[in-house]
């Protein structure tokens, strides 16, 4: 008797225990975008160059086809969301300035 009512309770328990240590799927979505990467960019440089260094861009403006945006979203299965966006603004095919999360780099107006 003292037995079963020690392990009717570790019963409950174990299934209750079991449910925190769930696996959970970390979400990447978009372009992840390294610093080196954007350390890389120089104005003037043309929408071809910026496609080979970065890729493709995940929002283009549907109205001012001048502006390419990255955007990267970052859903750990246990921690906090990371979010970062990199503004690319072209004029004659020629990249003018760099926005968002990612400062312009040091050289970036080296390229004139």
């Amino acid at each position: 008797m003292q037995l079963k009512t020690l392990i009717l309770p570790l019963l409950f328990t174990l299934p209750l225990t079991a449910c925190s240590l769930v696996y959970k799927v970390d979400i990447p979505q978009g372009n992840y975008i390294e610093a080196k990467q954007v350390e890389q960019l120089r104005q003037g440089m043309s929408q071809e160059q910026v496609r080979f260094l970065l890729g493709n861009p995940m929002n283009l403006d549907s109205f001012n086809h001048d502006r390419w945006v990255y955007l990267y979203y970052f859903k750990p299965g246990r921690g906090d969301v990371e979010q970062k966006q990199l503004v690319l603004d072209f004029s004659n095919d020629a990249l003018v300035s760099i926005s968002g999360d990612y400062q312009a780099p040091a050289a970036f107006t080296q390229g004139l």
